[in-house]
C-alpha cells in the first residue's frame, strides 16, 4: 500500500501540478505584451484539469461487469471508465476553450488531445507488455520450462523491446502538441513550448480514474492475502487471484502513464528553466543580450532561441556534450543505488525473520504470534536511510553544474537525465511487470502450475523484478522532475556564479 498507493500517488501529484505550473509560466511567457492572452492563456491548465476532476468522477460509475467475468472482460471495465473520462475531456476542452476565448482554441484543443492520446496509447503499450493475455509474458512463461536463467533472459528482452511504442508516443505527441500550440509556426518555440506543457496537463487531467486503477491493485492484493490467511475456500481464492492479476495489469499500466507525463512534465520544466534563467538575468542587471554578429536583443523580448545562442546551447559546444553523458550516466546511477538499497533491507528483514523463528519455534507451528511491528520498522528505517545517497544525488548534481558549467550545462544535464531516465523507467516497470504476471500466468495451472520447476523458474524472475517494477523504475519519474525542479531553483546560480 506504501510503495503502490501513496508512493506512485505522490509522484503522480508531484507530475500534475509540475504540467500545471510549467503551462502556466510558460504561457504566460507566449504572450507577452498581451495581458488579455496572457490571463487566458495561464487560466487554461486549470480549466482542463477542473473537468477532468468532474469527468473522473463521472468515469468511476461507469466501470461495472458481471459475476464470473473473465480477465479480459475485468480489464475491459476499467478501461471503459478510463476512455470515457478521456474522450469527456476532449469534448469538454474544446467547448470551453472556446467560451473562455484561449488564444489559438484549436491549437490548445489539439495539444490537450495530443496529451490524452499519448497517455492512453503508453498505457495500452504496457498493457501488452505486461499482461498474461499477450504473448510477450507468456513468452516468459514458456521460457521458464527451461530454468530461470532464461526467464531473466526473456524478460528483460520484453523489457527492452517494450521501451518502442512509449518513446514513439511521447516523440509524436510532443511534436504533435508542439506544431499545435505554435499554430504550425515553425519560429514561434515558445507557444510550441506551450503546447506540450498543455498536453501535459492534458494526460494528467484524467489522474483521478487513473489513479483510482492504479490503487485497486494493491487492495486486491491486499483481499487475497487476507483470504490466504484466513484459510477461506479455494473458490474465494480463484476469484482474489483473479481480480490480483488483473490489479498486477492495471499497476503496470499506471507506472507506464506516470512515467510518461513525468517525461512531458520534466521537458515542459526544461523549457520554464529558461524563463527563469530571464528573470535571473535581469536582476542580474543584464538588460541586453549580445548575439552573434554584434546583434543585441532586450532581455525582457528575447525569445527561447535568443536565450539558446546566447548561452551556446548547441550539440557543438562541448559543455553541453559532457552534461548530455552526465544527466544519463545519473539515470543508471540513481538506479543501482536504488537497487543496491533495495538488496541491503531485504537482508536486513530476512535475518529479522530468522532471528525470530529461531527464537520462538512456536511461530512456525501457528502456536505464536511473530513480532510484526518489528518487520514494519526494519523497512521503514531501512527504506529512509537507504533513499539518503539517491536523494543526495539527485539533489546536488543539479546545483554542482550550475556552479561548473552554467545555464548550457544545466540543460544538457537535464537534457540527458530525461533521454536516459524515460527510456530506462519504461524498461525496468515493464520488465518486472512481465516477470510478475507470468508467475501468476503459471500459478493459473499453465506449465505445470505450482510447485512445478516452471513456476520456482518464475519465482526467480518475479523476484528480480520487484526492485524493478516497484523501486528503480518509478523512482526515475522523482528523478528527472526533481532535477528540473532543483536547477529552476537554484538558476541565479548558473547565471551569477558559474565558472564557464
Amino acid at each position: 500500500n506504501v510503495g503502490d498507493v501513496a508512493g506512485m500517488g505522490a509522484d503522480l501529484f508531484e507530475s500534475y501540478c509540475g504540467s500545471i505550473l510549467a503551462a502556466c509560466a510558460l504561457g504566460a511567457a507566449a504572450f507577452v505584451g498581451d495581458s488579455s492572452a496572457q490571463a487566458s492563456a495561464v487560466s487554461v491548465p486549470f480549466v482542463i484539469a477542473g473537468l477532468g476532476i468532474l469527468l473522473s468522477i463521472a468515469g468511476v460509475f461507469l466501470v461495472r461487469t458481471r459475476e464470473g467475468a473473465d480477465q479480459e472482460a475485468l480489464l475491459k471495465a476499467l478501461s471503459r471508465g478510463v476512455n470515457a473520462s478521456a474522450l469527456g475531456v476532449a469534448i469538454g476542452a474544446l467547448v470551453l476553450l472556446q467560451l473562455m476565448s484561449a488564444p489559438n482554441p484549436w491549437g490548445t484543443w489539439g495539444a490537450v488531445v495530443a496529451g490524452l492520446v499519448t497517455g492512453m496509447v503508453i498505457g495500452r503499450a504496457t498493457e501488452y507488455a505486461t499482461s498474461a493475455s499477450f504473448r510477450p509474458t507468456r513468452a516468459i512463461a514458456d521460457a521458464a520450462d527451461s530454468g530461470p536463467a532464461t526467464v531473466i533472459i526473456s524478460g528483460l528482452a520484453v523489457g527492452m523491446l517494450s521501451t518502442a511504442v512509449p518513446v514513439l508516443a511521447v516523440v509524436v505527441g510532443t511534436l504533435l502538441a508542439f506544431f499545435c500550440g505554435a499554430g504550425f509556426a515553425f519560429d514561434n518555440v515558445t507557444q510550441g513550448l506551450y503546447g506540450v506543457a498543455v498536453a501535459a496537463v492534458g494526460m494528467l487531467s484524467t489522474l483521478g480514474i487513473t489513479l483510482a486503477s492504479d490503487a485497486y491493485g494493491p487492495i486486491a492484493d491486499n483481499a487475497g492475502g487476507n483470504v490466504e490467511m484466513s484459510g477461506l475456500g479455494p473458490e474465494v481464492r480463484a476469484r482474489t487471484d483473479a481480480l490480483d492479476s488483473l490489479g498486477n495489469t492495471t499497476a503496470a499500466t499506471g507506472k507506464g502513464f506516470a512515467i510518461g507525463s513525468a517525461a512531458l512534465t520534466a521537458l515542459a520544466l526544461i523549457a520554464s528553466y529558461l524563463e527563469v534563467v530571464r528573470i535571473e538575468l535581469l536582476r542580474a542587471g543584464v538588460d541586453r543580450l549580445a548575439l552573434d554578429r554584434g546583434i543585441e536583443v532586450d532581455t525582457v523580448e528575447a525569445s527561447l532561441a535568443d536565450f539558446m545562442a546566447y548561452y551556446d546551447v548547441t550539440l557543438l559546444n562541448p559543455v553541453v556534450l559532457v552534461s548530455l553523458f552526465l544527466g544519463a550516466m545519473v539515470a543508471f546511477v540513481f538506479s543501482g543505488l536504488t537497487m543496491q538499497a533495495v538488496g541491503r533491507a531485504a537482508a536486513l528483514m530476512v535475518e529479522e525473520v530468522r532471528r525470530q523463528f529461531r527464537e520462538d519455534p512456536a511461530i512456525l507451528r501457528g502456536e505464536s504470534e511473530p513480532d510484526y511491528a518489528r518487520c514494519v520498522e526494519i523497512s521503514t528505517i531501512g527504506a529512509q536511510r537507504e533513499m539518503l545517497a539517491p536523494s543526495l544525488i539527485a539533489v546536488s548534481i543539479p546545483v554542482l553544474v550550475s556552479l561548473l558549467l552554467g545555464v548550457a550545462g544545466v540543460i544538457g544535464l537535464l537534457v540527458g537525465g530525461l533521454s536516459a531516465g524515460f527510456v530506462l523507467a519504461v524498461f525496468l516497470s515493464n520488465a518486472g511487470g512481465a516477470w510478475d504476471n507470468a508467475k501468476k500466468y503459471i500459478e493459473e495451472g499453465h506449465h505445470g502450475g505450482k510447485g512445478s520447476g516452471a513456476h520456482r523458474a518464475s519465482v526467480i524472475g518475479d523476484t528480480v523484478g520487484d526492485p524493478f517494477k516497484d523501486t528503480s523504475g518509478p523512482s526515475l519519474n522523482i528523478l528527472i522532475k526533481l532535477m528540473s525542479i532543483i536547477a529552476i531553483t537554484v538558476a541565479g546560480l548558473a547565471v551569477s556564479f558559474s565558472l564557464l
